[in-house]
């Protein structure tokens, strides 16, 4: 038995979606969707937000150790409203959500320990072959969705899956009261990583980067202070916690030579494959962590309660809007244009 927000209306059979099938080849099409099973919601998406790794697959058709195999639907950041459900779901029909795109196979020896970011089997919205969310409907497992408290608007819900990723990322720095926090990078995923750091209880936060205007941003948002390495050397002593946000190995060198004995780094951005000029010696020497983070496990709550009560300026993110069939140029936007931050796609808005 399937429910759905009036009797005569029935779960659609497909949805438009924008589907990469090369590089810069983004159209906007039918795509069929999956039946609703018992377990499952469909989700009218009101709002996607425009990843990094959307951009590099649509650039280049790959994202690190990941390729475009056959044409699919990009966007894993996604807000909207439940507007059908499968009969074991119990989270009532118009109910406003979150949707988080990877949640594991759920019953592997990873998945049940809690660390299902990291599910061997595990597939995730709009990471090629699995289609995402940049479409008008979306069918996912109930469990994958998170109510949002009326403080949060629908479009700012899109955005609760990168906050998601800095949550994770500060939890696994282990960032605590009154501790230095060094954030190396000042995108999207970088200022919100200074903002949950700062939630956190880090007494300071700095953020460098090479781009005046993020840079600004981020003094905007709440870092104390920022460094502009194009323009003089990171100079900083006594870090108790890096977080890597860049994807930059050289900002990884440079940050790892500001911790203090004892400190602890963890790599957010996508890494390279290898990186050559570890300083293991120095690591080793200091006793510092080196470790990364992917993704996130359970995260999503805490995302919400942060936007929800004040301490995380979602809102202050957002740059940009644009209707689903002008999905390509949403991707092209922040390369196009340093200012952006995070731009999202409207599915529903068919303005051109």
């Amino acid at each position: 038995m399937i429910e759905v927000t009036t009797p005569e209306e029935f779960p659609p059979a497909s949805t438009r979606a924008a589907v990469l099938y090369g590089p810069g080849d983004l159209r906007v099409e039918d795509r069929p969707l999956r039946p609703l099973g018992p377990d499952d919601v469909l989700v009218t998406v009101d709002a996607v937000g425009v990843c990094g790794s959307d951009m590099h697959y649509f650039a280049s058709g790959r994202n690190g150790q990941n390729e475009l195999r056959r044409p699919t639907v990009l966007g894993h950041e996604a807000s909207g409203v439940i507007s059908a459900k499968g009969s074991a779901v119990a989270l009532d029909l118009g109910t406003r959500v979150a949707v988080e795109p990877a949640v594991g196979c759920g019953s592997c020896p990873t998945c049940r320990s809690g660390r299902y970011n990291l599910c061997p089997t595990g597939t995730c919205f709009g990471s090629p072959p699995t289609d995402g969310t940049f479409a008008e409907y979306v069918v996912a497992p109930a469990r994958a969705v998170h109510p949002l408290p009326d403080a949060i608007p629908l479009e700012v819900g899109a955005l609760i899956e990168p906050l998601a990723v800095a949550v994770w990322a500060v939890r696994r720095a282990e960032v605590a009261f009154g501790d230095r926090v060094l954030v190396t990078g000042a995108g999207p995923i970088g200022i919100l990583v200074a903002q949950v750091a700062r939630a956190a209880g880090a007494s300071e936060v700095t953020v460098t980067d090479v781009n005046e205007a993020r840079l600004a941003q981020a003094l905007k948002l709440g870092a104390d202070s920022v460094v502009d390495t194009a323009e003089r050397e990171l100079d900083l002593t006594g870090v108790d916690r890096l977080l890597e946000c860049s994807a930059h190995p050289a900002a990884l060198r440079q940050g790892l030579a500001t911790l203090r004995p004892a400190g602890r780094a963890i790599v957010v951005g996508q890494a390279p494959p290898a990186m050559d000029g570890v300083p293991l010696a120095h690591l080793q020497r200091w006793e510092i962590e080196l470790s990364t983070a992917f993704r996130y496990a359970h995260a999503f709550p805490t995302a919400i309660e942060l936007v929800a009560g004040g301490r995380v300026d979602l809102a202050g993110v957002l740059t940009g809007r644009f209707p689903l069939d002008r999905a390509a140029d949403a991707l092209r936007a922040p390369g196009e244009d340093p200012a952006h931050l995070k731009v999202v796609v409207r599915p529903g808005d068919r303005t051109a």
